[in-house]
């Protein structure tokens, strides 16, 4: 790791001016704290050529070897003697009381708190205002708390690039900003110290944007699993004595499976054309939606991919069939009534077109959601213009949606005609999975239409109806050839 980091990383342009001073030996950087996250940041500090000083309560007890031969190890009162104006604040906030007897000495330095919250609902100030009240002659800015030991260890391009900074001194923040940049990353500036409480919580959430797509897909799963349970197991249980429980296991969860994805697939283009129908019938596109449609349209990614998900499993499983022991017991016995009927060669062309259709459909609809759960992905969704993008979320989405839909319903063929396709008047899954991309299809082609997508293509472009704007708007003028308006 030590030859990684022995070449300073590339300067942004707006440093390279002041690149002789930054790196001079009197460039020292002080941190107090001699733990995982200062020995990564002295570490990314030394690849970057500045001098760095760390300041520890007991320097004995540092094993050797465990820092840079640069870092200059000693009491918290020399690293903060040797600091030009930089000092990290890289120990636990319960901490930092120990450290009012250096007070005088930190007086007029900056003090850059890295610390995190312990838990999401607290009353308490955050710990960089309690470190500015203890340290009132001091600078105090928030930041490099989002980042990981590993990623100041690895470098900047391995993870996250940007470096939240908030402080109430512009000039402060203007210091740590040039010195994040010449660590590789971009800092952000996200206001006063007054944001720092919510930047302490940043590293406590848990996917916060997949919460409700997550917990969508799980009550599809657990709905259409529950009701093919009662429909296939339980009732012919209770009824006929039928014992099918090993479904559970396999069979159920590969019916689930397909139905989640369709209905998810469904659910990633509902809020579009609720959208749009919304601007159609306001008659304008400067009104905002309402709150619970802007959060669905900001989760339509993480559906998407939670749709490719079950599809992909769906797939698997499929493959899987021919290894099922249920399965080879079932052409055994197929293949041992056809010897004793005297069949020689069955054929069923009805059957070979429904099994290659469905089939078909259904890997060109697994292949399209690939594609766009790739596309998904930053470091490919970056490199495509913004009319690509849509081409292929959009235009190629509806296309994997009608694919899936044809899946289903090839697979059902006919069976939705016959009685007994409903045993105790209960429909199958798929024909409950199959009604919401349906009408999601059935509103988008009335969408396509000439004179709806017309209206709707103005509306985007600003135009707006003469009930919510009763001004003339743009009004056309003709210009000649020599240039004057007629």
């Amino acid at each position: 790791m030590s030859n990684d980091m022995s070449a300073p990383l590339l300067l942004e342009e707006e440093d390279r001016v002041d690149a002789a001073n930054v790196t001079s030996s009197s460039s020292t950087v002080a941190i107090l704290g001699s733990g995982d996250f200062s020995r990564s940041l002295s570490m990314r500090l030394v690849a970057c050529g500045y001098g760095v000083a760390v300041g520890s309560r007991c320097v004995k007890r540092i094993a050797p070897g465990l820092f840079l031969d640069a870092v200059e190890l000693s009491s918290q009162e020399a690293a903060v003697a040797k600091a030009k104006s930089l000092v990290f604040m890289a120990l636990f906030p319960e901490h930092y009381p120990s450290l009012l007897g250096l007070r005088s000495a930190l007086a007029g330095k900056i003090l850059v708190d890295v610390s995190n919250a312990v838990e999401m609902n607290s009353n308490r100030p955050s710990n960089a205002e309690q470190l500015a009240e203890m340290f009132p002659d001091s600078v105090v800015v928030k930041g490099f708390n989002t980042i990981s030991a590993w990623t100041l260890q690895t470098g900047a391009q391995d993870g996250s690039r940007q470096v939240l900074l908030c402080s109430d001194s512009a000039e402060a923040k203007h210091e740590v900003a040039q010195l994040a940049r010449r660590m590789g990353f971009y800092p952000v500036d996200v206001g006063s110290l007054c944001c720092a409480q919510e930047l302490e919580r940043k590293p406590l959430h848990l996917f916060p944007s997949w919460r409700g797509p997550v917990l969508t897909t799980y009550l599809l799963f657990f709905f259409f699993y529950c009701y093919g349970f009662i429909r296939g197991i339980l009732l012919p249980y209770i009824a006929y004595g039928q014992n099918s429980f090993y479904r559970l296991v396999f069979d159920l969860v590969n019916e689930s499976l397909p139905c989640v994805a369709l209905v998810s697939l469904a659910l990633v283009y509902l809020p579009g054309l609720f959208a749009a129908w919304l601007q159609l019938w306001r008659g304008t596109k400067y009104q905002r939606f309402p709150c619970w449609l802007d959060a669905w349209l900001l989760r339509r990614k993480q559906l998407g991919l939670l749709s490719f998900l079950c599809a992909a499993l769906h797939g698997v499983y499929s493959l899987c069939l021919p290894l099922r022991t249920i399965t080879q017991h079932r052409l055994i016995n197929a293949a041992y009534s056809q010897v004793k009927a005297g069949v020689e060669m069955p054929w069923d062309e009805q059957g070979v077109w429904r099994t290659d259709l469905y089939v078909s459909s259904g890997v060109l609809g697994l292949g399209i959601l690939a594609l766009l759960a790739i596309t998904s992905l930053p470091s490919v969704g970056n490199i495509l213009t913004w009319r690509e993008f849509t081409f292929i979320q959009s235009g190629l989405g509806y296309a994997a949606l009608t694919l899936s839909l044809m899946h289903t319903l090839v697979f059902g063929w006919n069976f939705a005609f016959s009685s007994q396709t409903y045993p105790f008047y209960m429909p199958p899954s798929y024909m409950l999975a199959v009604a919401l991309p349906c009408a999601v299809l059935v509103c988008r082609c009335f969408l396509l239409l000439p004179c709806v997508s017309a209206r709707l293509a103005r509306i985007r472009r600003g135009w707006e109806s003469t009930r919510k704007c009763p001004v003339s708007q743009h009004p056309r003028v003709r210009v000649d050839r020599t240039g004057s308006q007629v």
